[in-house]
């Protein structure tokens, strides 16, 4: 394993440090495969050019892990032909646009990179050349479950936003939460968010176990990321006319949950 990956990992928590993972491209988006970023080995370096988008924290790290192509030939089997570097964030070449105005998650730094002509040393290439492709999938099968979890929290904080609002809320002389439909909506709530939360706990078992998790990892993001955009919906629908109104929390969980949902097609690749 090369050198700069504990000490890389190691500046993150002893500075700390942040990192952004520049995978996704403008023509890519979570097709791995399809990347078109090219790094062409001059020396003792290698000089990469490209373009990444959707990259969470790209205002903000220190350092990137970059996947790029490095065989040229369009026939390489992806196996080959990706290789993952580390990249500083202040190296030349490098241009870091705005952030992005997404419709939900807006404490989140995203933004589009360009690499022109970027000098990054041989030494900063993770494992080996042509290594890149299984280093990406395999932070899938890390990353998944824990984005499932986030999902889970959002659907649990809009579980229990509906529930409060539903005891509180009163019609025809009584709180609305004893309305059956009422009730049998938060009942059917509860129980989305407690299998998704058990989905991702899986994924995380079988890592914990020493197993490839990928099978799991995949299920729970995908599932968790439903669940998050049904239960965030619904708990619009309980508070009726203020679910609509920004005064009220459950429409910015509505806008927060799209996006788990929008990068669960990551699935296919697994």
């Amino acid at each position: 394993m090369n050198s700069h990956i504990p000490e890389s990992l190691g500046r993150m928590t002893e500075e700390p440090m942040m990192c952004a993972y520049c995978v996704t491209e403008p023509g890519a988006g979570s097709d791995v495969a399809g990347i078109k970023t090219k790094a062409e080995k001059k020396g003792d370096e290698y000089v990469i050019n490209g373009q990444k988008m959707w990259i969470t924290n790209g205002g903000k790290a220190n350092w990137y892990f970059l996947l790029a192509r490095t065989n040229s030939d369009p026939k390489a089997p992806a196996s080959k032909a990706f290789t993952g570097f580390i990249v500083e964030a202040d190296s030349p070449g490098i241009q870091v646009g705005r952030k992005e105005m997404n419709m939900g998650q807006r404490c989140s730094d995203t933004r589009g990179i360009v690499f022109e002509d970027v000098r990054v040393p041989k030494e900063n290439v993770l494992i080996a050349e042509g290594a890149g492709f299984k280093i990406a999938m395999g932070a899938f099968d890390k990353t998944r479950p824990p984005v499932a979890a986030g999902a889970v929290g959002l659907a649990k904080r809009a579980l229990d936003e509906a529930t409060r609002y539903a005891l509180e809320r009163k019609t025809f002389g009584k709180p609305i939460v004893e309305h059956q439909a009422v009730s049998f909506l938060l009942a059917e709530m509860a129980m989305k968010v407690e299998l998704a939360r058990m989905a991702y706990q899986r994924a995380a078992w079988e890592v914990d176990a020493g197993r490839r998790n990928t099978y799991y990892a995949s299920i729970a993001k995908a599932f968790a990321g439903d669940i998050a955009n049904q239960v965030a919906a619904d708990a619009v629908q309980i508070f009726g006319g203020n679910g609509f109104n920004t005064e009220y929390p459950v429409e910015k969980l509505m806008r927060d949950a799209k996006i788990y949902q929008v990068s669960k097609r990551e699935r296919a690749n697994a």
